[in-house]
């Protein structure tokens, strides 16, 4: 821990998530974040510094003026951190322009547009003969009726990547479950709406827990400076939604093919492989995601900081020592996983006790009070507001609707 403090470099945050802010506190790294006004990690006392931006989906030049304004006024470059596909893309892109006022590690631009695109992504698994379910391109426009498919049904449609309208219709559904032709034709009206291109796959059976996941930092010279791996215990929705609870695994199949897949696709930097273990017990890639993540908390809590590492070779500093991931430890979210578990038939009596003895939740921390605190309090503060703002309406004669 001590050495991080030997730098003044910044680990700028962008997104400012609480569990990526988390896993840099431990390691003794004071934080920036990007992120907008109200955000938990503003108040972690992690942060020292904070730029404001409340839509990360557009501007893009404007964002990265920003940056490179924030960057260049440090004492020294910060070492920047990206936790969304659209924070990746945009450093990705912007890659020359950010340099000079950051320190940052990045993989290849072509491998990173096509890991993002899930449609290039499987376009890229077939052509190096992954073990990625099958899956067909849908283009929505024009069309009244859905394309007949050489899919085995049940099969999953989902967009090609995130920030899409897909939300507007599906909301936190990352995916949607179709099990026949006939119920393709009755979803079309609405998977119009979804975007002008989907893609179809195959759906491989089994609970979201079946989701196993191989996290690993490969260095510039391609070596393996840490690595673990983990699986889904409960996600909002129960299928194809967010994570609520994980836990540290030990699974040597996991690790092997994880690693065979990082020499193959000869990747740098931090990645998220995504397998979905089928009932025969066969590995199959759902996606590969080239960016921090709320696991990297859960994984520095069990003994391997993949954020520390990098922010060490960034910085130059030595490594911090990095030992096996401890498996059983969890992560929870608890004021979703509260609902998740809940849906699960899971007894608050059963569920309480379990969510108070993980060893990482996200945004709650004895030794790190205020985002939780100062995040209820803007929350009640925003809704409050909401409902004066729909009372003064209701008041005035307009409709109000929930």
């Amino acid at each position: 821990m001590s050495s991080a403090h030997s730098t003044g470099a910044l680990a700028c945050v962008m997104g400012g998530g609480m569990d990526l802010v988390r896993s840099l506190g431990l390691a003794g790294i004071s934080c920036a974040v990007v992120t907008q006004p109200g955000s938990p990690s503003v108040y972690s006392r992690f942060t020292r510094a904070a730029l404001y931006w409340k839509d990360f989906s557009e501007g893009a030049e404007e964002l990265v003026d920003a940056l490179v304004r924030f960057g260049a006024a440090q004492p020294e470059p910060p070492v920047l951190f990206y936790t969304e596909d659209s924070h990746l893309l945009l450093l990705s892109r912007y890659r020359h322009r950010l340099k000079p006022a950051f320190r940052f590690v990045l993989g290849d631009e072509q491998l990173i547009e096509e890991l993002v695109d899930k449609a290039r992504f499987q376009e890229l698994a077939e052509r190096l003969h992954l073990p990625v379910p099958a899956a067909r391109r849908i283009y929505t426009i024009g069309r009244s009726s859905p394309p007949r498919l050489d899919l085995n049904f049940p099969i999953v449609i989902k967009p090609p990547t995130r920030g899409s309208s897909w939300s507007v219709i599906w909301g936190k559904r990352k995916a949607l479950r179709v099990d026949t032709p006939a119920a393709m034709r009755e979803l079309w009206p609405r998977l119009v709406a979804s975007g002008t291109e989907l893609l179809a796959q195959e759906l491989i059976p089994g609970p979201e827990s079946r989701i196993e996941s191989y996290h690993v930092y490969v260095d510039e010279q391609g070596a393996i400076a840490g690595e673990f791996t983990g699986r889904k215990i409960r996600t909002k929705p129960s299928a194809f939604g967010f994570s609520t609870a994980l836990e540290i695994t030990e699974k040597a199949d996991v690790t092997t093919q994880g690693r065979a897949l990082v020499q193959h696709l000869n990747l740098r930097g931090v990645a998220k492989v995504d397998f979905k273990r089928g009932l025969d017990d066969k590995l199959h890639i759902l996606e590969i995601n080239p960016r921090f993540n709320l696991w990297h908390h859960l994984g520095a809590v069990a003994g391997v900081n993949l954020p520390a590492l990098v922010y060490a070779d960034a910085v130059g500093l030595p490594r911090p020592a990095v030992r096996g991931a401890r498996a059983g430890v969890r992560w929870c979210l608890m004021w979703h996983d509260i609902s998740a578990a809940r849906a699960s038939d899971v007894p608050l009596a059963v569920w309480l006790p379990w969510a108070l003895r993980c060893e990482a939740k996200s945004a709650v921390a004895w030794d790190d009070p205020m985002p939780l605190l100062r995040g209820a309090w803007s929350l009640w503060r925003s809704r409050t507001r909401a409902l004066r703002h729909a009372s003064s309406r209701h008041g005035s004669g307009e409709e109000v609707r929930p």
